[in-house]
């Protein structure tokens, strides 16, 4: 049994409703990195200088060296650039990514940050690379990183972001408890849950388009009308969508050391400018954002079909497939995950199997259904999900004429192909399941095969969007 952990389904064509405060059609959230001082400096332990998101094209480790123009660099972030950003932040929401040890070597910017109301959240104990780390030396971090964090700020942090993480980053920090939400991921407009480290985790997704680091790769951004232009449009199609009734999320990420550049920040100025000119537009801190989510939009309790174990994957679906359990067998066994997790999800491995079965298989299916409005509906035998179809478009209800012209019409078809008309009934009026009756009676044996299948496809379609939801 295969299980894929990525879900590439997500909120599919119908994302929840958002339900911003005050009916916005939009939220911005504003996210500082304070990295300077946790950055990877021989003076901080480690085995080289840094080498990330700075103004030197092309850096290089220094190993067992420090760098001085390196440092100066993240210096101006600290020194400069993050004052010139709170003056022009201090009045709104603004989550701080705060790494813990550049925190503890910064107590006037967190001064300056808790009188500004800000929401300060952990970026990690330092500012590194996690992708090789072991698991068990990387779950240690996050630990120290919540106690120094707690021990300097004063609280312990509601947010977590590590950044440049490792594939064990979410669980690991899902499984302290401690977290309302989680920031390293990129894969949405709007928060999401994920069950991972025994908890349901949600995960407020981050950004790295809108984000001041395109200023500091070689494919980015390289005067600040670009940033401006971009922050922008984003905001403008995000808005659009939230009038039109689907609000959405824009994340914008900063760093002191980039956008604190004037340059840099004339253009992070201009882009506000164009977003506080607008009305309904909900500013928040990332943990603003998570607990409203979390209040409107809790943790599905659903059944999860791709974490179900085979016999009871079979009991659920078996019969989605007239009595033929054999379908689900095979569609557990097929590579599973969250995006099979939906209506769907679990029709597209139903599906698969019966598509690659045998004629003889698939004929079994055929030969499993009933005639539409014929004995066994009569006797009241036939499963409660046909007795429901057939009972939605009035089969259950037939006068004597319709009955009788039902018995002839099923006795004609099931003489010539050697199995019953079959048609999803939901998709249909009576008077419409006759038409097609007739119609299809004049079909060669193969192409009223092909449609017949075509049609218990789609009443397992119809069935499982009405056992799990669309």
């Amino acid at each position: 049994m295969t299980r894929y952990p990525r879900d590439m389904t997500g909120y599919g064509p119908t994302p929840p409703a958002a339900d911003w405060p005050g009916g916005a059609k939009i939220a911005v959230q504003i996210v500082l990195n304070y990295e300077e001082g946790g950055e990877n400096c021989i003076l901080h332990g480690d085995a080289a200088s840094e080498a990330f998101l700075s103004e030197i094209t092309g850096a290089q480790p220094w190993p067992g060296q420090r760098h001085w123009n390196m440092e100066s660099i993240y210096e101006y972030g600290a020194r400069a650039g993050f004052w010139r950003l709170h003056r022009m932040l201090g009045d709104l929401p603004v989550t701080v990514y705060g790494v813990a040890t550049a925190l503890a070597r910064a107590p006037e910017q967190l001064a300056a940050m808790k009188s500004a109301g800000w929401e300060i959240a952990s970026h990690g104990l330092k500012w590194i690379e996690h992708k090789d780390m072991p698991e068990a030396e990387e779950r240690a971090q996050i630990a120290e990183a919540i106690r120094l964090h707690t021990e300097v700020v004063g609280t312990p942090p509601r947010g977590w972001y590590t950044g440049r993480c490792s594939n064990a980053t979410v669980r690991l920090a899902a499984e302290t408890g401690q977290f309302a939400y989680v920031a390293d991921s990129y894969a949405d407009d709007l928060p999401y849950w994920v069950r991972t480290g025994g908890h349901d985790q949600l995960i407020v997704p981050y950004t790295m388009d809108c984000n001041d680091m395109r200023f500091g790769i070689q494919a980015g951004f390289t005067n600040g009308d670009q940033f401006e232009s971009y922050l922008k449009d984003s905001f403008d199609f995000l808005y659009a969508e939230g009038a039109a009734g689907a609000p959405k999320m824009l994340s914008i990420g900063l760093h002191c050391r980039l956008i604190g550049r004037p340059g840099r920040a004339a253009a992070l100025k201009r882009a506000l400018d164009h977003f506080r000119s607008h009305d309904g537009v909900w500013f928040a801190t990332r943990l603003e954002i998570a607990e409203h989510w979390a209040n409107t939009h809790p943790p599905s309790t659903r059944p999860r079909p791709s974490e179900m174990d085979r016999d009871t994957f079979v009991r659920e679906f078996g019969g989605v497939f007239e009595h033929s359990p054999w379908i689900a067998e095979g569609a557990h066994a097929l590579e599973l995950g969250p995006t099979h997790d939906t209506a769907r999800g679990v029709h597209l491995a139903l599906a698969r199997v019966f598509r690659t079965a045998s004629d003889a298989q698939r004929l079994g299916v055929l030969t499993a259904h009933p005639d539409l409005a014929g004995k066994l509906a009569a006797a009241k035998r036939l499963t409660a999900e046909s007795t429901a179809e057939q009972a939605s478009v009035g089969l259950d209800a037939l006068t004597d004429a319709e009955r009788a012209d039902f018995t002839a019409l099923n006795d004609a078809y099931t003489a010539k192909f050697g199995f019953p008309f079959i048609i999803a009934v939901r998709d249909n009026t009576k008077v419409s399941i006759m038409d097609a009756f007739r119609r299809r009676l004049d079909n060669d044996r193969e192409t009223e095969f092909a449609e017949a299948c075509r049609q218990v496809e789609r009443i397992a379609e119809l069935r499982l969007i009405e056992k799990l939801g669309a």
